[in-house]
């Protein structure tokens, strides 16, 4: 008796089939996205780490401060590029570029479910497209960008964000930071002399 096999169907060329998307804002980038990078760089012949755009959404980077931070820590990878799309569902942008599989990780429970249903709506939209999950190290399982810019602030943030984020990023980051602080404090500053009574 002959069984018969249900056969998933790849897109048509033998190199997308080896070719992934990992998408996310990356705002900044952290040691968790450099793992996934240095992961996908590994699994597939070719990974895109694509910034996805949301003009509704504010970022404390902008894309093209992204678009440099991610390559700067990239470019150890010959076989990554850095992308960026807008306004478009991520299994499209995948299929645009010809890539069989989007690369995304997993900190938590939490990320499960979300990541759990993205993928079969996904799967709804592009069944040749598959997701691939990755579980990262525990030591930055619970580093995301969020994380990173919530740090700072509080005295000696500067040392602590550095444990987090590639020296490339970091030095970004304490530019941008840094100079926020500081037009923070002036306005501080202006509004309690602003409010102190004259003497004359």
């Amino acid at each position: 008796m002959k069984v018969s096999k249900q056969v998933h169907r790849f897109p048509d060329t033998v190199a997308s089939m080896k070719k992934a998307v990992y998408a996310g804002s990356f705002d900044p980038p952290t040691n968790g996205h450099l793992w996934m990078i240095e992961q996908g760089a590994k699994l597939f012949d070719t990974l895109v780490v694509a910034i996805g755009t949301n003009p509704n959404k504010e970022c404390a980077f902008s894309v093209s401060e992204r678009v440099e931070m991610l390559k700067n820590i990239a470019e150890q990878y010959r076989n990554a590029t850095v992308a960026t799309f807008q306004n478009r569902f991520l299994v499209n942008y995948a299929e645009s570029v010809r890539a069989g599989y989007i690369l995304r990780g997993i900190r938590s429970e939490g990320d499960y479910e979300y990541e759990r249903v993205m993928r079969h709506v996904n799967g709804d939209l592009n069944r040749n497209i598959l997701t691939v999950f990755l579980m990262p190290p525990r030591e930055i399982a619970e580093v995301s960008s969020g994380f990173v810019r919530g740090l700072v602030g509080p005295e000696g943030w500067e040392k602590i964000v550095k444990k987090y984020i590639p020296l490339s990023v970091y030095e970004k980051f304490l530019e941008k930071f840094r100079n926020r602080m500081r037009l923070s404090n002036i306005g501080k500053n202006t509004d309690e002399y602003d409010s102190t009574p004259s003497p004359f």
